[in-house]
């Protein structure tokens, strides 16, 4: 376990409520105000083929449209891909870290 872990305790969701109640009116106790903005969806452009499969695979997967499919196909690959990442970074970490 390295020293970040044990440092960092994890709190509970009660834990975290009481300190955000307790410091809901001072303004000292927040950081400055985050502006987040809603991402425009992107487009894709893909060969009239593989369009063609994907319209075949949503339709027999029964999604209302190939968006729906597909948006689905590309998180399940993302969520893949970083959890193979996670691990292999998890991996180094253990193999280049001295044994006492």
């Amino acid at each position: 376990m390295s020293t970040r872990d044990k440092t960092k305790k994890k709190s509970s969701e009660k834990d975290i409520d009481r300190i955000a109640i307790s410091q809901a009116n001072d303004d000292s106790a927040w950081e400055k105000s985050v502006r987040v903005r809603r991402n425009k969806p992107a487009s894709l452009s893909i060969h009239a083929d593989l369009a063609a499969r994907a319209f075949f695979l949503a339709r027999l997967h029964r999604k209302n449209n190939v968006t729906e499919w597909l948006t689905n196909i590309i998180q399940e690959r993302v969520e893949l891909e970083e959890a193979a990442f996670i691990g292999l970074k998890h991996d180094l970490t253990t193999k280049s870290s001295p044994k006492p």
